[in-house]
């Protein structure tokens, strides 16, 4: 199913070791986003989730509240796309954070959305939104804040609020990476003016250079967790080789299950 600028049709969705995975596509995605901006009645958020995700909300019952309440679940990683497949879904490709936040900055230039960066290393966002402002001059940017890497108090946390909605920004651009950016958006929703929030990881720091991403072969053969794996090593291998072969094993199960 292809979503129109109008429709408030259901999304069609699958369900992977307990969390809703939606059957859309990047093209999908960006209308839908679209969609919200233009009708900008309520604050929504995207989840961008692969399999490390998936298998974290087993463990994490914020995060899997997150991922609950979500208004678009979509499936960053191949294996969530495989299993797409096995559902009856025709799923060419994943929903990949950081090509699905750089088309919706090339297709939809003409709107002059107002666009908001949360997240990312010290100094990362201001990059991310000087190089997109360069890039991309028929944006505005509403502003950027790269938080501390502890939680923020409650009087922080609203002084970040009363921030980001004086900016009047369309959308705004998680970059505080799984689960943290989820159980950021499931708090702040309701705090929040702007239409749209998407979660979109490690885009910040690909596309601000600040870490090189996988090639596309890669990525479109499930196998980036390697390669993002050889860059970082000692922070990814417990997602990767641990959660990963957790994943697998569930999933295999799941399937037998369902058979």
């Amino acid at each position: 199913m292809r979503l129109g600028m109008q429709t408030n049709l259901p999304v069609p969705a699958y369900s992977v070791l307990g969390t809703h995975i939606n059957a859309v596509q990047i093209p999908d995605v960006i209308a839908q986003m679209r969609n919200w901006i233009a009708r900008r009645d309520a604050c929504r958020y995207i989840a961008v989730t692969g399999m490390h995700g998936v298998t974290e909300a087993k463990h994490d019952p914020q995060l899997r509240a997150a991922l609950d309440s979500a208004n678009l679940v979509v499936p960053d990683g191949m294996p969530l796309v495989w299993l797409g497949r096995r559902h009856g879904f025709a799923l060419p490709r994943r929903v990949y954070g950081p090509e699905l936040m750089l088309r919706f900055w090339q297709q939809t230039a003409s709107a002059s959305y107002r666009h908001f960066f949360y997240g990312g290393a010290p100094g990362v966002a201001a990059a991310l939104a000087e190089k997109f402002g360069r890039q991309f001059p028929g944006h505005q940017i509403a502003g950027t804040i790269s938080p501390p890497f502890r939680d923020l108090s409650p009087d922080e946390s609203t002084e970040v609020c009363s921030v980001i909605n004086h900016s009047k920004a369309d959308i705004i651009w998680v970059g505080l990476g799984t689960p943290k950016q989820e159980r950021w958006m499931h708090d702040h929703q309701g705090r929040l003016t702007a239409p749209v929030l998407v979660g979109v990881g490690a885009a910040f720091d690909f596309h601000a250079g600040r870490m090189r991403s996988a090639p596309p072969w890669m990525g479109d053969h499930g196998l980036e967790w390697l390669f993002r794996l050889a860059q970082e090593p000692r922070r990814l291998w417990h997602r990767y080789l641990v959660r990963g072969s957790e994943f697998a094993a569930l999933a295999i199960v799941e399937l037998l299950t369902e058979k």
